[in-house]
């Protein structure tokens, strides 16, 4: 077995299997957003032909607010997934000193 806690085969297993958790979770978010404007736009034509700031309410989303919210999408991502690796090597660091 290794003494490095970081490259054992359980902390590995963890790790992808929290990974795989807050992929599947973004990509949620980001599923929900695409299926939910074409949904609103058949359901609720009259609401998103409203104009916001020169654009009806559908072209505002998709156009304008699209792009930022799968920035956030990816940002949350990015800081999870670090946030996730640290907390893992943390607890396999710990677990070898007791």
């Amino acid at each position: 077995m290794s003494s490095d806690p970081i490259h054992t085969d359980g902390f590995l297993a963890r790790l992808m299997r929290d990974q795989l958790k807050l992929s599947i979770t973004c990509a949620l978010f980001f599923v929900t957003a695409l299926i939910a404007l074409p949904l609103l736009n058949y359901f609720q034509p009259e609401w998103m032909a409203q104009r916001v700031a020169g654009f009806t309410l559908t072209w505002l989303i998709l156009g304008v607010l699209f792009f930022p919210f799968v920035w956030i999408i990816s940002f949350c991502f990015i800081k999870k997934s670090i946030a996730l690796e640290n907390a893992e090597a943390a607890a396999a660091k710990d677990s070898q000193n007791k």
